[in-house]
């Protein structure tokens, strides 16, 4: 768990100061964010989808309720690389909504349960911990619902790096960036979806952890 935690905090550190040096570096054609955003979506056909800017860092998301592409205003406004890379990652999203793409159909299936076990699952995980040498069931039901959250977690990865790929095939092949800048969109995305793998790891290590407490505890019995 103490590396996993550390492993978390070195892929954070390292996305914000990556990120932080190719919002440095300019595009050599001048778009911003929101241009290429607007550019990827018509050139997929997609003309119901809205391209907004939102506040915080790194706040980029697709909302496939409301068909936005959310993007922060260093993004949205900016005409660097960073901007390039985050606006069409996340117009990758945007695409894979229109071509059904199957990963995505799944994780917003579970989107409900999630709410769910979002909003009890610790609750019911800390009361099972306690009545362990009663009873194993609210543990083994809290054990359930965290494995539903890792499964969650995992099937983001596919998305994730397919947006990516996304991404990065189209502003090669429409000249977004040059070869220099392409190189450093593609390490911004590694970094990005690095951040997906480590809480996913995250997830199965904790998963185990209360696991181990669950058999433990039905072996004491």
């Amino acid at each position: 768990m103490i590396l996993i935690f550390g492993a978390s905090a070195f892929v954070s550190w390292r996305l914000r100061s990556k990120f932080n040096e190719y919002a440095q570096v300019g595009l050599s054609n001048g778009m911003s964010g929101a241009e290429i955003a607007k550019m990827m979506l018509n050139q997929n056909g997609i003309y119901d989808v809205r391209v907004v800017s939102v506040e915080g860092m790194l706040t980029d998301h697709y909302n496939p309720e409301e068909k936005t592409v959310n993007l922060s205003a260093d993004v949205y406004y900016g005409r660097s690389v960073a901007a390039a890379a985050v606006a069409s990652h996340e117009c990758g999203h945007a695409v894979q909504h229109k071509v059904a793409y199957a990963p995505l159909k799944l994780r917003s299936a579970m989107v409900p349960a999630l709410s769910f076990s979002s909003r009890y699952m610790q609750w019911i995980l800390l009361g099972g911990i306690l009545l362990l040498q009663t009873t194993p069931i609210p543990l083994a039901i809290g054990v359930g619902l965290f494995a539903l959250t890792t499964l969650f977690s995992f099937i983001t990865l596919p998305v994730e790096f397919d947006a990516s790929r996304r991404a990065l095939a189209w502003i090669q092949t429409n000249n977004v960036v040059n070869e220099r800048e392409y190189g450093f969109a593609k390490d911004a995305l590694w970094w990005a979806a690095m951040t997906y793998v480590v809480a996913a790891l995250g997830s199965l290590a904790t998963l185990l952890y209360y696991a181990s407490i669950l058999m433990g505890g039905r072996r004491s019995d």
